[in-house]
């Protein structure tokens, strides 16, 4: 009885835990929102909710016999219904005591802190200190140190650019509540309920398949039984058949006379049977063939499905981890004597919780090093002609391609870049020459360096030059990107590009000699087939122009230090020897072209580690399993990059030549179509390279609100795709009174006569089929129209 009852109280408290903490992490936010002072009317509003959180944590804690959060928070309570009457005003040491009681109660949220003794007599003073805000006294200690604890701090791997005094450890219970447990909205759990329900009937399904298979076996046993007991009579003829030469050719009377004439009946009875046997076994295995094909559709769609609520379940909005940075950057920015504002947006979208729980350290980092490196003090913003207030901003934005991009940026000093070289010079990373040739971009990618800072002194909070290498080290380990951006006094952002799952993602499926490779699809700024005759050479390095700029390309095989095939003709399996198959990688502003001999496709990817023996391989993130079974290696891109450069000189100006013919081209807008990553980015290539102006949407709802926001002279869609298809977009522009002259190509794998008629019926200007795209088709296609 003991046991249950043990059990009982841990399963209530870890209940009181997720409570309490939402209550505490709502009463921090709303005196952060009191802090900006609102007007009159949200004022008390603010209060009032504050005052309500107080009330409702007391009433949780007194539910589960925690006198020691009851004791604290009925003073509390007594303070904010001063402060809701107007007995007191709110004020800088008022706000310090406020905090610190909240920091407090968070402390006392740990398991630990609930399961051990009562010790009341700790909490005296802050009690005592509660009392005193009441008759408008403040002890000195909390006015001069006011005890800051940031509500999260990085683990301590990534303690490189802080000491403890600014950040504290946020409380045991808030910083592993996460990871532990997960809420669910009862609409996502409902779906999911639907989708395993619906699994019935295809487990139904998948059991009569399996007796009808088994009546087949069972048949097909039965047949060679008749047909071994009839075995003898067969060997005979053949026997004779090999004397002979032909058994039928002299008819009956040519048999040996040791053949058993009595078995001659028995023997063409079976001969007829068994061609019935046959005919009726091809039947069935055709029906059961057919029938297993929609079962696999059916499963396909419902596993797809079911996948995709289980992955919601996992998702967690962006506002869960970017609410205790407020606190984080008021207590700083106060100990540096500077005024900064935080301003958020997109905090709504959802993202996998595990990357978010990844995503705390470098964010902190981030914002740490705008306040510390970015945000000048409010007297020099002042002479500067800028507000004294400094604004971080945090802006999160969905991407296509299932990726998000969190954009981190102040209006301080910016990034100052002499410094920059002048650091890396002393760490010997390049010398005083190289130093002068670098380029702006080449100079803010020395940021990340590990032990480069602009900072002037070492301090707990910065100085190392750590922080912005573990930065971009996490975020690459998640599958993600950073870039930076600056102008001097205006202010520096970082771009951070992350995958919304991390179990599975989409990737471009690519062969360089007798291997395939997994290139994720995140970092693949487009796949293409590309002449030879533009494979130019700049300072004797291979390059290819793309976008004013002549990229670096290198070969895949050579990059991975792939054996080379030795071959003394022309492989055959090249279709068209005179073009080569590149994907483009990119990370920020570093853009490299990786030459490869095909390009198989995109597709889903589960991606698997390789175990602790093969925890770090250079260039290699882990492996996945085909659908064929075959197993291949997931190619980590930053790594990638940073071995081509090895191999590739720095991208210049592309050659005079090419920049003419593309100024010359005739620069008409596109509005590209596509759901695939890479038939999207083989068909703006395409296009670009010809030199039109390209857009791209995802699919045909997409494509129309992009219609309605900009002007185009020509379309080029796909069929085939989510929420409205290729189909009904070209019937929506027809029936578009402004959209209703503009030319539409379908470009599609659809090739039957049914669906070129509904394309041609729904006032598709062309009709192009995948089977026999050629790009040169296309072009002749789109200047005929436009």
């Amino acid at each position: 009885m003991a046991n249950k009852n043990d059990a009982f109280l841990k399963k209530l408290l870890a209940t009181f835990r997720v409570e309490a903490d939402e209550h505490l992490k709502a009463m921090s936010a709303g005196l952060i929102e009191l802090e900006k002072k609102p007007a009159a009317g949200r004022h008390a509003e603010i209060v009032e909710s504050v005052f309500r959180e107080a009330h409702s944590l007391k009433g949780a804690a007194r539910a589960v016999n925690i006198k020691e959060i009851e004791s604290v928070c009925q003073p509390l309570e007594s303070v904010l219904a001063a402060l809701k009457s107007k007995q007191i005003a709110v004020s800088p040491p008022l706000f310090d005591l406020l905090y610190q009681t909240i920091d407090t109660l968070g402390g006392l949220l740990a398991e630990d802190a609930l399961l051990s003794e009562p010790r009341q007599a700790m909490f005296e003073p802050l009690i005592r200190q509660l009392g005193d805000a009441l008759q408008g006294r403040f002890a000195q200690s909390a006015m001069a140190q006011p005890t800051r604890h940031a509500p999260t701090a990085p683990p301590p791997d990534a303690q490189v650019e802080t000491a403890a005094p600014v950040a504290m450890a946020a409380p045991p219970a808030a910083t592993s509540l996460a990871s532990e447990t997960v809420r669910v909205s009862t609409r996502k759990l409902d779906a999911v309920m639907r989708q395993v329900e619906e699994l019935l009937s295809p487990r139904l399904a998948s059991a009569q398949r399996a007796k009808e298979l088994r009546e087949v076996t069972a048949s097909f046993a039965a047949w060679k039984k008749q047909r071994a007991r009839i075995r003898p009579a067969l060997r005979l003829i053949e026997r004779y058949t090999e004397k002979t030469g032909n058994g039928t050719a002299g008819g009956m009377s040519r048999f040996p006379a040791k053949f058993p004439a009595q078995e001659l009946p028995k023997l063409l009875e079976h001969l007829e049977a068994e061609q019935l046997f046959m005919k009726t076994l091809e039947e069935r295995l055709l029906r059961l063939s057919k029938f297993a094909a929609h079962d696999r559709r059916t499963l396909a769609g419902m596993s797809d499905s079911l996948l995709h609520d289980v992955k919601e379940m996992h998702l967690l909005p962006f506002s869960s981890l970017l609410e205790s940075f407020p606190r984080f950057i008021r207590e700083m920015a106060r100990d540096q004597g500077k005024q900064v504002e935080l301003v958020t947006q997109g905090s709504e979208i959802e993202i996998d919780r595990r990357i978010l729980e990844e995503m705390k350290s470098p964010l902190i980092h981030l914002l740490r090093n705008c306040i510390d490196h970015g945000i000048e003090p409010p007297g020099v913003r002042q002479d500067r002609g800028k507000p004294q207030h400094g604004t971080i901003t945090v802006a999160v934005a969905q991407k296509d391609g299932g990726k998000i991009e969190v954009l981190v940026a102040d209006n301080g000093a910016g990034i100052n870049d002499a410094r920059v070289k002048t650091a890396a010079c002393k760490l010997g990373i390049v010398s005083a020459e190289e130093a002068e040739k670098l380029s702006e971009p080449e100079t803010r990618a020395l940021i990340f360096q590990s032990g480069i800072s602009t900072s002037q002194i070492i301090t707990d909070v910065s100085g190392r030059g750590l922080g912005l290498a573990i930065v971009q080290e996490k975020i690459e380990r998640l599958g993600g990107m950073v870039a930076l951006e600056s102008r001097a006094g205006a202010g520096t952002s970082f771009r951070i590009v992350l995958p919304l799952m991390i179990a599975t993602f989409r990737g471009v499926l690519v062969r360089a000699g007798e291997h395939c490779f997994v290139i994720p699809a995140l970092s693949v700024e487009r796949a293409a087939r590309v002449n030879q005759r533009d494979i130019l050479t700049v300072e004797n390095r291979a390059t290819i122009p793309l976008d004013g700029q002549a990229v670096a390309l290198v070969s895949l095989g050579d990059v991975l230090e792939l054996p080379r095939r030795k071959t003394t003709h022309r492989d055959e399996t090249d279709k068209n020897p005179e073009k080569a198959s590149v994907v483009v990688l990119g990370a920020g502003h570093q853009r490299v072209a990786f030459r490869v001999d095909d390009i198989l496709g995109e597709q889903e990817v589960l991606v698997k580690t390789l175990g602790r023996q093969l925890a770090r391989v250079r260039n290699v993130a882990g492996a996945s399993v085909l659908g064929t079974g075959q197993v291949v290696a997931v190619l980590n891109v930053p790594d990638l990059l940073k071995s081509a450069t090895r191999q590739a000189a720095p991208p210049h100006i592309a050659t005079e030549a090419s920049a003419e013919t593309r100024e010359t081209a005739e620069k008409r807008a596109i509005l590209v179509v596509e759901d695939s990553i890479t038939s999207r980015a083989l068909l703006k290539n395409i296009l670009e390279s010809a030199g039109y102006l390209v857009t791209t949407a995802v699919d045909g709802m997409d494509a129309y609100t992009t219609l309605k926001a900009g002007t185009f002279d020509l379309i080029v869609s796909d069929v085939e795709m989510p929420r409205m298809d290729g189909f009904d977009l070209t019937a929506k522009v027809r029936a578009d009174k402004r959209l209703g002259e503009l030319p539409v190509v379908l470009v599609t794998a659809l090739e039957s006569r049914e669906h070129r008629e509904r394309g041609i019926d729904v006032g598709a200007n062309a009709y192009i089929v995948k089977s026999s795209f050629d790009q040169s088709n296309l072009l002749e296609v789109v200047r005929r129209l436009i």
